[in-house]
């Protein structure tokens, strides 16, 4: 299953991307007036997050109806006109399951609500009294991770929102059920499917309550997750097509086990141990600068050891519930575009499939936002106020939600300098970056020097290169913070990949062998033969 290997996906958040009725949400005909953009870009796939019917407790991960268009994005024929537009340009469709829970609106819900056993046990109900929860698990979102239901005298599961109630897969009529859901997306020319929080799907034989933590340990990576995703892809008609499980908390060993070929899981793994470098005593809302050897060594350990155990890895650094890497682990001023293309280099040069998030291809950064009215997001708006209550300042919530909201992730694509950044005619539902004047696509697509065109190149170098999509990768100068250095081979070719991490020059020990390479990539200008040090946010790539 090697055709997923040399291709590059591009997320799509379709509520910030671009507007096509004026009222300041994006849809589904707003996607397809922008595959142009998307197919000079370079890239195989679009990942959709979800548009289904929802309440939008939480982004649309509450799924009210899996086989239906929100109307706010649009109607099944827009998503079928997507579909065909998107495959005359050579590029395919991945859509957002979420298997683990549905919202509390869902008609499988409503219909255990009014009794029917059938559908009470889709969900993972508990008898009990009011008052003493069946374990004592903490929800991802705060609280406990229990409900109880006067009506019913019993208690449901639900590990995020109360309106996510957790599926039971224990019960094989609701496998079948998600399989038929997959095989009806197939059928409509679906090409893959993204599965959030997937690895969390298998809960534990006998519910106990968790004496040394929040439950997490009981079932995450749970007893039957292996058998349940090798039967969903079996049932589901899957097999072949592009897979992806968003993973949370995940192992290494298992990340192995749900992406080796011969397993017959999926085609990868999103993990995000990386990107929490940069969370102080890890707390997310606790601020400090990324540790850089701390993202080395996991660079190494999941790069290697996934290729050691036949794995793959989903490559990445932005999505719609992570801040803007540039602003985040480059510099979103003196050297923006410098750092950006730097970004995107370290990873999409490494053994994987490379992700890139709306707007990253332009060097979109943090919002900026200044006021607490500016947020729109559920976690931002309740951590304003924890933080205050823990003893911050108004001033001092607002500098760590600068750096922290996902709201960062979500204010709309910025397409031109003209007003609202050419994402809306109408008002968008959340502000944007003042900088939309002059970061912007229009300002960078005819640009041949443009973080666009940089990453164009990165798009296009590994659909030529076997080396990038098939190749050994090999972690070096591990003990050196500011420089991320690693090499890729295949006993036919060799890359070096060096990267500065910092906002100052980083000395450069070549290895033995590479003073006469070629200079395959560079995001500053050319020097006459190989410097001796790297300047602020260099990156360069060699090939001999």
């Amino acid at each position: 299953m090697a055709e997923f290997k040399n291709k590059v996906i591009y997320q799509i958040y379709p509520k910030s991307f671009c507007d096509s009725n004026g009222d300041g949400l994006g849809d589904l005909r707003g996607v397809t007036s922008k595959l142009d953009y998307l197919a000079e870009l370079g890239v195989s796939c679009l990942w959709l997050t979800p548009f289904f019917p929802s309440p939008q407790r939480d982004n649309g991960y509450d799924v009210a109806d899996y086989r239906a268009v929100d109307p706010r994005f649009g109607t099944m024929a827009d998503l079928e006109e997507l579909i065909r537009e998107a495959d005359k340009r050579g590029i395919g469709l991945m859509l957002d399951m979420v298997f683990n829970h549905t919202s509390t609106e869902h008609a499988w819900f409503q219909r255990a609500l009014a009794g029917e056993k059938k559908y009470q046990d889709y969900y993972i109900f508990k008898e009990g009294s009011p008052d003493k929860a069946p374990t004592n698990w903490v929800s991802k979102f705060g609280g406990p991770a229990w409900e109880y239901l006067p009506a019913l005298g019993k208690w449901y599961l639900h590990l995020f929102d109360v309106s996510q109630a957790d599926l039971n897969w224990e019960n094989p009529e609701v496998r079948a059920e998600l399989a038929d859901i997959l095989r009806f997306w197939k059928a409509k020319g679906i090409q893959g499917f993204r599965f959030d929080v997937v690895n969390l799907i298998s809960k534990p034989a006998v519910y106990e309550d968790d004496h040394q933590g929040d439950g997490r340990r009981f079932y995450t990576d749970g007893p039957k997750v292996h058998q349940y995703l090798q039967e969903l892809a079996a049932a589901g008609g899957i097999e072949g097509m592009i897979t992806v499980g968003e993973m949370s908390s995940t192992s290494l060993e298992n990340c192995i086990g749900y992406t080796a070929p011969d397993r017959h899981e999926l085609s990868m793994c999103f993990n995000f141990h990386h990107l929490k470098v940069d969370y102080k005593n890890g707390d997310k809302w606790a601020l400090m600068p990324p540790d850089r050897m701390a993202l080395k060594k996991l660079f190494t350990l999941w790069q290697e050891g996934m290729q050691a155990g036949g794995g793959w890895n989903a490559l990445f650094w932005c999505n719609h519930d992570q801040p803007r890497a540039v602003s985040r682990f480059g510099d979103d001023k003196t050297y923006w575009a410098e750092s950006a293309k730097m970004l995107g280099a370290a990873i999409h040069l490494m053994r994987g499939t490379p992700y890139i998030y709306q707007g990253e291809e332009i060097g979109m950064t943090n919002a900026g936002f200044g006021s607490i009215e500016q947020y729109r997001d559920v976690e931002s708006l309740n951590y304003y106020q924890i933080l205050q209550q823990q003893g911050k300042t108004p001033a001092e919530a607002l500098e760590i939600l600068a750096a922290r909201s996902r709201d960062n992730g979500r204010t709309p694509m910025q397409w031109d300098g003209s007003e609202n950044a050419g994402f809306t005619t109408g008002t968008p539902w959340i502000g944007l970056p003042e900088n939309y004047t002059h970061i912007n696509a229009a300002a960078q697509t005819g640009d041949p020097d443009s973080i666009f065109a940089f990453y164009k190149q990165l798009v296009a170098l590994r659909k030529e290169k076997p080396v990038i999509s098939q190749g050994n990768i090999e972690f070096l100068y591990p003990d050196d913070p500011d420089l991320l250095a690693y090499r890729r081979f295949d006993g036919e070719s060799e890359l070096l990949v060096l990267c500065n991490l910092t906002g100052k020059a980083a000395s450069l020990p070549l290895p033995e062998g590479w003073a006469g390479a070629a200079r395959l990539l560079g995001n500053y200008p050319a020097l006459a033969g190989v410097p001796a040090a790297l300047r602020p946010y260099e990156c360069l790539v060699l090939e001999r």
